[in-house]
């Protein structure tokens, strides 16, 4: 009878396989091994590192800005705020990127607060403004 390998071990023969989802913020994160002095070999993730946050970030005000301003409500949380805007509450990382937090929960930690908020896909704002799913009517 034939041995079921692991999921890690089958991708492990397809190259460009990855072991995370689209959807995961590690999924373009590279796969390092690291070798045992028994020899086994031990896959890992390594650092997902960011880009440096504009210069006075945290106004998106203009119309080239790829991120939408939000005010903070009391109650609301990273994933809630995620499936308002991007439509899947497991993209809160997105928003956690778009900002100068340590800690996700900083960013709805204080009413009142401005956060930025990325645009699905990438599209302009001008273009999106007030028609995404985020977009407050009335």
């Amino acid at each position: 009878m034939a041995t079921i390998e692991p999921y890690e071990s089958a991708l492990d023969a397809i190259p460009g396989a990855h072991p995370y989802p689209r959807s995961s913020r590690y999924h373009d994160a590279e796969i390092g091994v690291h070798t045992l002095p028994d020899g086994t070999e031990v896959r890992y993730t390594k650092r997902r590192l960011l880009p440096p946050l504009p210069e006075g970030h945290g106004g998106g005000g203009d119309e080239t800005s790829d991120t939408l301003p939000h005010t903070v409500s009391d109650g609301e949380r990273p994933d809630l705020l995620a499936q308002r805007y991007l439509g899947a509450p497991d993209q809160w990382w997105q928003i956690a990127d778009a900002n100068p937090v340590l800690d996700p929960h900083e960013l709805t930690e204080e009413p009142g607060r401005t956060i930025e908020v990325p645009l699905p896909g990438g599209f302009p704002r001008a273009a999106t403004l007030g028609t995404g799913p985020g977009a407050r009517r009335g």
